[in-house]
């Protein structure tokens, strides 16, 4: 239902008669620290006005009014900082005024605003940062901030010049996606968008509610969304992205997801990104020769060899960098680049294979939702097999790794850019068994408290890039330390006596084994009664591959979904020769349940002449993204294993 924006609002939304008055009652009357526990300032208004052109074209102004409640909001606020890609966005810092608590108005000379490179890791594409030093601030001032910008998030490869490389890729269409959510409480946010009236909108609003209201202003339509009293984010360890369960506001013009498909194929196609070179040809042909027998063999080659060998490295390799994947060849020569690079790297060697392959887009971190507004941040690739399936590769994510798909993108988005179209996908849930733990031990804790005993891991899937990691990602000389580091960080007096493993480098060969023998000081404490240890298995070694263990199970219920890693299952499993007789005085509890999101199993066996000890654990993780519902059985299972890893076995001499 449609209904009138207030008059307060009315009064904020980029009225030019705007004077002292009316902002200064506002800043007045919206309440101080009191008002608002934990937070160091307060957002009165935040107004954005976006008047969309016929090209798609947008330009957007935001008048925006904060508020200092502490010293602490006084310093985030010293710096107005606006960032964009000069590629793509043009935006100024048009105008700042400053409300001193005592009634007296400062305004900002603008000729001091500084336009900086925006800091970069891994990804040194030219962002940029406008920003103007605002000064001291104390609790009470309030700081009034308008701004403008013409543009969008993503370029595209091309000349243009003038104002037309600020249009959308979709030429004639918009998008926009709009957070009615902040980590600082809002008084209201308004979203106003002119566009013009032959233009088909669609917008949906999620996880929550806002007021909305539609008006005919000449030969545009005027959409506006408002809501009102905005609390604070207040984030939950191991959750979601807020932008999966915060308020916010999708629109756009582009008719749904098969059209952006369609366009993200042509575009690719068009500008040749996937051309197939002498060079290229000729290493598929000797990654290839000899070493495929298989479809899949060939598909798997060649994904690796983009995964291994084209360094993760984000230089600008032309006038603009977004959805246009560049040429193969200039990859192929770089050894270098992006997702997007790689994605495009292995889709023109699949061709140049004889495969039919094309680029495809996610949303690495969150949940893209159906209104067809771009909401993507990672390029992958998707190849059709023989029997008319397409399945999905993706060469950034699984270096040194035995996936083709990382399966810590399960239960993930996707678009396709193939030629027929394609909807919005989900990737499916990887099963635990994929992604094993195992430790099998044996070991004889001696009189004196000493152990000594061997174990073999094994792990799989993404539970085999956790460990294999610790050599991959390190150079040879440390593999042995890194493998005695990571055990003594739970035993500091363990002396290993002997290391096994296979080439780590040589991933495509098997799951991951390493065998370890050892022997540890003051393992166990003995009196002249008792003794008591946790066994070396289920202490928590290697939790690298098990980051579910890091988890707090002491909350009772969550207020959002959360994620972990990955599926997984972990199988421990040890028999333990002990120093003379015992009877049992106390186990960690076993349990055992088995539901949907996850199980357990596990406990302690006394041998009947009591020199013998035998632990058993099974932990069943079954999905990535959980429920906030599924929080009981998820929390049961991980503390269960948890409780085995921080309890000790006491037993008492016969």
């Amino acid at each position: 239902m449609f209904k009138r924006i207030s008059g307060f609002i009315a009064i904020i939304l980029f009225a030019i008669s705007v004077q002292a008055n009316p902002i200064h009652d506002l800043i007045k009357q919206s309440g101080d620290a009191a008002d608002y526990p934990g937070a160091g300032k307060l957002i009165i208004f935040d107004s954005i006005f976006s008047d969309v052109q016929e090209t798609g074209l947008t330009y957007v102004y935001t008048h925006r009014l904060y508020k200092v409640l502490t010293p602490e909001g006084a310093l985030d606020l010293n710096t107005i900082i606006y960032g964009y890609d000069p590629l793509s966005a043009y935006v100024e810092i048009r105008k700042v005024l400053i409300h001193r608590n005592n009634g007296d108005v400062e305004e900002l000379d603008t000729s001091n605003v500084m336009d900086y490179p925006a800091p970069a890791r891994a990804i040194y594409w030219g962002a940029s940062e406008k920003m103007i030093e605002v000064g001291r601030l104390e609790p009470g001032d309030a700081v009034e901030v308008f701004l403008f910008r013409k543009g969008f998030t993503y370029a595209l490869l091309t000349d243009n010049g003038d104002d037309d490389k600020y249009i959308p890729p979709m030429r004639g269409h918009f998008y926009d996606i709009i957070e009615f959510w902040s980590r600082d409480p809002i008084m209201e946010k308004v979203y106003q968008t002119l566009v013009p009236a032959d233009k088909l909108v669609q917008y949906e609003v999620y996880n929550g509610e806002v007021r909305s209201s539609l008006w005919k202003k000449g030969d545009k339509m005027l959409y506006t969304f408002a809501k009102k009293d905005i609390k604070p984010m207040q984030y939950e360890p191991g959750m979601v992205a807020f932008s999966d369960v915060a308020t916010k506001l999708l629109i756009s013009s582009s008719p749904d997801w098969y059209a952006k498909s369609l366009w993200f194929y042509n575009v690719n196609e068009d500008y040749g990104s996937f051309d197939v070179g002498p060079e290229v040809k000729a290493k598929v042909d000797e990654i290839l020769k000899g070493n495929a027998k298989t479809e899949m063999d060939s598909i798997s080659l060649l994904t690796h060899w983009v995964a291994d060998e084209i360094r993760y490295s984000g230089i600008s390799m032309g006038p603009g960098e977004g959805y246009t994947l560049h040429k193969g060849d200039m990859t192929f020569l770089d050894r270098c680049g992006v997702c997007k690079d790689k994605a495009g790297m292995l889709v023109t060697m699949l061709r140049a294979a004889g495969f039919e392959s094309y680029p495809a887009m996610t949303m690495a971190g969150s949940r893209i939702d159906y209104i067809p507004a771009d909401q993507f941040n990672h390029s992958v690739t998707v190849v059709k097999l023989r029997n008319g399936e397409y399945e999905l590769l993706d060469p950034t994510w699984v270096p040194f790794l035995r996936e083709l798909w990382s399966s810590a993108e399960q239960q993930q988005n996707y678009l396709l850019g193939v030629p027929e179209g394609a909807d919005l996908g989900i990737t499916p849930l990887s099963p635990p068994e994929n992604h094993y733990f195992r430790l099998t031990g044996s070991s004889s804790i001696q009189k004196d408290g000493s152990l000594e005993g061997m174990f073999v891991l094994e792990a799989e899937g993404q539970s085999d890039g956790a460990i294999r990691g610790m050599f991959t990602r390190a150079f040879k000389h440390s593999w042995d330390q890194n493998l005695e580091r990571e055990l003594k960080q739970k035993y500091p007096l363990m002396e290993i006596t002997s290391l096994e493993y296979d080439d780590p480098y040589n991933y495509l060969a098997g799951p991951v084994k390493i065998k370890i023998s050892y022997t540890i000081k003051d393992f166990a404490i003995i009196t002249d009664d008792e003794i008591i240890f946790t066994p070396l298995i289920v202490s928590g070694i290697f939790s690298r591959a098990m980051s579910h263990m890091y988890f707090n199970t002491d909350m009772k219920e969550r207020d959002y979904p959360f994620r972990d890693r990955c599926s997984r299952l972990v199988e421990l499993k040890e028999n333990i020769k002990l120093p003379g007789s015992f009877t049992k005085v106390y186990f960690p509890e076993a349990d055992a349940f088995d539901a949907e999101p996850a199980s357990f199993e596990g406990g302690y066996e006394l041998s009947k002449s009591g020199n013998g000890i035998r632990v058993d654990e099974t932990i069943n993780l079954k999905k990535r993204i959980y429920e906030k519902d599924d929080w009981d059985a998820f929390s049961r299972a991980v503390s269960a294993q948890q409780k085995f890893a921080r309890q000790p076995v006491i037993l008492k001499f016969n």
